[in-house]
């Protein structure tokens, strides 16, 4: 690959990285730069490679990595779209609690509080704040089928979703990643989790109506955007009488 003035080639380093993962890192930097929305299409295999000059192929294998990744949907015959989080494939792919029966039940979210507040230090340092800084904090049920499952306590930087206010998140009926993305233009696009479990508490057992001490599953949750920023730290109470948490491993 040659070097251009343009400054889309990618520059040569003494680390040697693969051709096709200096293109990915190109196409993410585009996708972070929000050059492609959520939903739009990019340009063409044959356009990108005459832009980064290099073979279709290597663009290809880039595209096809960031298709495995989630982050772009090909449909054929249509071309390749950056991921949404209103497409149904990728909606729920942060929720890996699936039924024991393969019902797929109706669900519903109900907010039971929206809160600006000081990051606690623990916050703070899992989205790179300071504690002086504000954070917004979410706490809601999740039902399946019209039984509370999961209790969700979320927190966002508060300068990043400016204008996210508790009536705002009362009248919101999208998906939390959907609506953070249209709205606020915030792409969750990965995360890390830890589990374990843990007993009821007598608050938690009231959200989810079980016995205190009830065995529950705990996720915690960082999900982060393009150029691994975390946006969200999240704390997930799962009861799992009928479900089960479902992860693939490579």
């Amino acid at each position: 690959m040659s070097e251009s003035s343009s400054g889309h080639s990618p520059e040569r380093s003494t680390a040697y990285s693969p051709l096709y993962q200096q293109i990915k890192a190109l196409l993410l930097q585009s996708l972070d730069q929000g050059e492609w929305k959520p939903g739009e299409s990019i340009p063409s295999e044959f356009d990108l490679a005459a832009r980064f000059q290099v073979s279709q192929g290597t663009v290809r294998k880039a595209i096809d990595e960031l298709a495995a990744d989630n982050l772009l949907i090909r449909r054929q015959g249509k071309g390749t779209f950056v991921s949404t989080h209103n497409e149904a494939k990728v909606r729920y792919r942060f929720l890996r609690l699936t039924p024991d029966d393969g019902h797929q039940p109706t669900s519903r979210s109900e907010i039971i509080s929206c809160e600006r507040v000081k990051a606690p230090p623990e916050i703070a340092s899992l989205l790179s704040l300071r504690t002086v800084d504000t954070v917004i904090t979410i706490q809601r049920v999740l039902s399946f089928d019209g039984k509370p499952t999961i209790l969700d306590t979320i927190w966002l930087p508060a300068q990043v979703f400016k204008g996210l206010s508790s009536e705002a998140v009362m009248q919101n009926r999208e998906p939390l990643y959907a609506w953070f993305e249209g709205q606020f233009g915030v792409s969750m696009v990965r995360a890390d989790e830890s589990i374990r479990a843990v007993a009821a508490s007598e608050t938690s057992a009231q959200r989810l109506q079980v016995a205190v001490g009830t065995p529950l599953l705990q996720v915690e949750r960082v999900a982060y955007t393009y150029g691994e920023r975390p946006m969200e730290v999240r704390q997930g109470l799962y009861i799992t009488d009928h479900f089960h948490y479902r992860n693939s491993l490579n």
